[in-house]
């Protein structure tokens, strides 16, 4: 096997090469109340060429929270009246015909839209309030701890939409957009805008976002993958582990570096997480283990998720919780729960992994795919736009290779592992990785005596699972 065929025979399956979206295609929102909203909304905007005229200011408490009536009346009335008046989408009537479920009836929503993203920026409120007065017909069919209308802003936005059809308020809704693998299936004639916003514990980690988003896109997502499961055979965690096992395989098999801890505890402070491109575990109340040492190692445009039910609760501050510490240590992308959602109201990190990093979705695409209810308490974080996987790989390799970017190390490397998944041989490999210059001389890709080792330098087997001594289970 020559070192061409190498290079291109993988890189042309490798992944799945997406259009780009514009900035036209997005509306940005940020809060009046707060000084330095508006710059964070002003930079996304210059970076990612949104029109000046689909930016949208609007008078908003400076807390986290916000009571239901006033996100009614201060934001999701008024954004709806403004979408209407500016063209950017029409919302009309339409008889949607009986099943053997439901009666025939009208339906509101947009029949035309030019945007498909929704940006909230520093400022805006995270978490709507519970209004404990409110009473809506149906509710006593809801189980009991559905019985609630505490909800995350960007999820409520999600359905704007769908604000004429006077939506019940209690309780999670169907996402109809859950699992879709064809990206025009996202658009707000089907229902759903895709909402995200810019934040964190500071305005400048909240324009820091797109600025790494950006770079990522350039040089591509290079790192490795780390998979907290918690290895729990009982009936109503199982499927949060199955999500992560699953999301990790994906990883492995498109030729990350991929480290999966089948251990009960997080992993612990003293473990060697180094160069992060992706993160997924569950499930501590606060960041803890190696997230809250002075310093984490996260690659340019990495996600990192942490399934909690408060992992959100608040995403200001650089201690608590974990959406906040995971931006103030230098994640790209993640998301949260604003409060109690119950493991199937979280998202689907399988199907996320998916979308994300096999078919190139953009981040915005990817959240709003892996969620199977809308309404309720995911709050997604980062640049809805960014697509890190979206371009052709193969040209991404020969443009490292011209800019003589160092992140051709990861990219060879990749390629090493996607062959090896493929059933080719190690030695073979190995013999190839001896004749190229990056091998010689990089920290990434050292040469070893063994084979195995040659092709995985600096970081553990795929099926690696790490022992732990009894005093850190």
């Amino acid at each position: 096997m020559n070192k061409q065929f190498f290079v291109l025979a993988l890189l042309a399956f490798c992944f799945s090469a997406q259009a780009a979206d514009s900035g036209d295609e997005v509306i940005i929102v940020y809060n009046t109340k707060v000084a330095e909203s508006k710059g964070v909304a002003e930079h996304y905007a210059a970076l990612r060429h949104v029109p000046a005229s689909q930016i949208f200011g609007f008078a908003l408490p400076a807390t986290e929270d916000i009571q239901r009536t006033e996100f009614h009346d201060a934001l999701q009335q008024p954004l709806a009246k403004a979408l209407e008046a500016k063209k950017l989408w029409h919302v009309t009537s339409r008889t949607v015909p009986a099943t053997a479920n439901q009666p025939a009836h009208i339906e509101w929503r947009p029949i035309q839209s030019k945007i498909r993203y929704a940006v909230l920026c520093y400022g805006v409120p995270v978490r709507i309030e519970e209004q404990a007065n409110l009473k809506e017909e149906g509710m006593e069919n809801l189980r009991p701890e559905m019985r609630r209308n505490v909800a995350a802003v960007d999820s409520e936005l999600a359905l704007l939409p769908c604000f004429e059809q006077k939506l019940p308020l209690s309780g999670p809704l169907r996402n109809w957009t859950y699992g879709a693998t064809n990206t025009a299936v996202l658009h707000p004639t089907n229902g759903v805008l895709l909402v995200s916003r810019l934040d964190g514990p500071s305005a400048a980690i909240a324009r820091g976002l797109v600025d790494k988003a950006l770079a990522a896109e350039k040089d591509g997502l290079w790192g490795r993958t780390y998979f907290d499961l918690r290895n729990t055979t009982e009936p109503g965690y199982k499927l949060g582990d199955d999500w992560i096992r699953t999301a990790a395989e994906i990883c492995h098999h498109l030729g990350f570096e991929t480290n999966m801890d089948q251990n009960a505890a997080t992993y612990p402070d003293s473990f060697p997480m180094s160069q992060i491109a992706i993160y997924i575990g569950w499930y501590a109340e606060h960041a803890c283990g190696p997230f809250a040492q002075p310093s984490v190692e996260f690659m340019p445009g990495a996600f990192a998720y942490h399934l909690h039910s408060f992992s959100a609760s608040t995403i200001r501050s650089r201690t608590q919780r974990w959406v906040g510490p995971l931006l103030a240590k230098g994640a790209t992308v993640t998301m949260g729960c604003v409060d109690e959602p119950y493991l199937t109201g979280t998202p689907d990190m399988a199907a996320f992994a998916s979308r994300f990093v096999y078919h190139g979705f953009s981040f915005g695409e990817a959240a709003y795919a892996c969620q199977s209810v809308l309404s309720w308490q995911t709050t997604v974080v980062g640049d809805p736009l960014y697509r890190p996987f979206g371009g052709n790989a193969e040209e991404l390799h020969q443009e490292l290779i011209r800019r003589g970017s160092k992140s051709l190390e990861w990219s060879y490397l990749r390629l090493v592992n996607l062959n090896l998944v493929a059933g080719r041989s190690a030695s073979e490999l190995v013999t190839l990785l001896e004749g190229l210059e990056n091998t010689k001389q990089s920290a990434s890709m050292p040469p070893r005596e063994s084979p195995r080792r040659a092709l995985m330098p600096g970081c553990r087997p795929s099926n690696w699972i790490p022992r732990r001594s009894s005093a850190s289970a």
